[in-house]
């Protein structure tokens, strides 16, 4: 099922992953969407890449992608589209980022990519049919509880507005869980949520592009996704947390406690 999305979507991806590749350590230009909000020309060139890919072969589906904005036309089908989630690393020349590209349709993600370059690891997963890696079935961990747990977290960029809270919550899962780590990319995060190498994650202030191809990735690999404060989640919220089934109740409750 969705074979053909599937075959573009999965092109789209790694010929952007080359493009970010050949260009990361050599980024001429850095510019600022906000205080700490980066945007680069590589970024620019993958994106153009995967629109002009996804337009071509699928003329009349909607698109929403970080820099470009919102094509809309008025179809039940929508693309998701980051270039490259984790541009900040990208910036400063730290191995961590990727492609993101999900296919939504009919409110539903039914397909999602993640694709990190510089490691050659392309998460896949499409409705009904599991999550790979590189081919490999994946599954979230078995962690039973917060105090056996591996986290992760991201901060969002408007963190010098409101760090206490922030600060307030992170240093909770620190001593509630066996550690929590702070990479840069919520995509990659929740694949390793999604293949067992996190047991868990939350962040809040996320965009579409953050974590619509990591949803589909995370349910079929059997995981729980919600909001912070445990509510049904989709990519239009803003918070996420994405786990293990058996440490969701916990995870919720130490983020409320």
């Amino acid at each position: 099922m969705y074979d053909m999305a599937h075959e573009v979507a999965d092109r789209a991806a790694r010929s952007a992953g080359e493009v970010l590749k050949q260009k990361f350590g050599n980024v001429h230009h850095i510019g600022k969407k906000g205080e700490i909000d980066l945007v680069t020309e590589a970024e620019i060139a993958a994106e153009k890449i995967i629109l002009e890919m996804l337009s071509k072969h699928f003329p009349k589906d909607n698109i929403q992608s970080e820099e470009a904005g919102v094509q809309d036309l008025s179809s039940n089908r929508t693309w998701i589209v980051d270039p490259l989630d984790g541009t900040t690393n990208f910036a400063h020349g730290f191995p961590f980022f990727a492609v993101s590209i999900g296919l939504e349709i009919d409110a539903e993600i039914v397909l999602g990519i993640v694709y990190n370059p510089v490691m050659d690891e392309f998460f896949e997963a499409r409705k009904g049919q599991g999550a790979f890696l590189n081919d490999r079935p994946i599954h979230v961990s078995n962690a039973r509880n917060m105090s056996d747990s591996l986290l992760a977290t991201g901060f969002p960029y408007d963190i010098r507005e409101r760090s206490n809270r922030i600060f307030e919550r992170f240093r909770t899962m620190v001593l509630s869980s066996r550690g929590v780590r702070r990479a840069g990319s919520a995509a990659i995060d929740m694949c390793y949520v999604a293949s067992g190498r996190l047991d868990g994650l939350w962040e809040e202030n996320l965009k579409p592009w953050d974590t619509a191809a990591g949803v589909v990735i995370v349910s079929e690999a059997g995981g729980r996704l919600s909001t912070c404060d445990g509510q049904a989640f989709t990519p239009s919220q803003q918070s996420l947390v994405a786990c293990t089934p058996m440490i969701h109740g916990e995870l919720v409750k130490a983020l409320n406690g």
